[in-house]
């Protein structure tokens, strides 16, 4: 018996194409998911993912911006295992991306959400503004460039706009996982 391998046709292809293209105008036709919503999904998804893993919390969602915020808090059962964090949020960065693809899986639209364990984004985020406090000051002082330690790309984002907030610039040079922040003396 010969194997015969069939290519699909342009008509075919044309198709698939048109079905896709479809399904999209479809999502944009019914406009962007709502940040409440996006926050209502990753809450159940969470939700069911303690559950299953036997872990105590409870799930706060609000809007912090232009994104949702979803956070895991201790329960009055107990406290969040801190392992849901990791070593320097390595677990909570990948419990962020899968929350953000069963958000994604959902309702067919990327998602930004913002996700915190047991408070450990908020307390970064209130070091890393400590951090380019301090940097705006050494650099307005020095006249002198003044460059970080390598960060994620949440903690760049803080660092960014605790410096645009003090009256200077700043820019990411590197290469991930090295990418760093320069605070430049004089706002570009």
């Amino acid at each position: 018996m010969t194997d015969v391998t069939t290519t699909p046709d342009t008509d075919e292809i044309d198709q698939v194409t048109d079905d896709v293209a479809a399904q999209g105008e479809e999502r944009d036709a019914a406009g962007p998911v709502s940040l409440d919503r996006e926050g209502e999904i990753a809450a159940d998804f969470l939700e069911t993912l303690l559950d299953i893993a036997d872990l105590d919390g409870d799930i706060d969602v609000d809007v912090d911006g232009d994104r949702a915020s979803v956070s895991i808090v201790d329960s009055e059962d107990g406290r969040v295992p801190r392992r849901l964090v990791g070593h320097d949020g390595k677990v909570l960065d990948a419990l962020q991306e899968l929350t953000r693809l069963a958000v994604q899986a959902e309702t067919g639209q990327r998602s930004r959400l913002m996700l915190d364990v047991a408070g450990f984004r908020a307390e970064r985020r209130a070091t890393l503004v400590a951090l380019a406090e301090s940097a705006v000051a050494k650099a307005r002082e020095t006249g002198q460039r003044v460059a970080l330690e390598p960060m994620t790309a949440f903690e760049r984002k803080v660092v960014h706009d605790a410096v645009l907030a003090g009256g200077l610039g700043s820019e990411s040079e590197g290469v991930d996982p090295r990418r760093y922040v320069v605070v430049v003396p004089t706002a570009d």
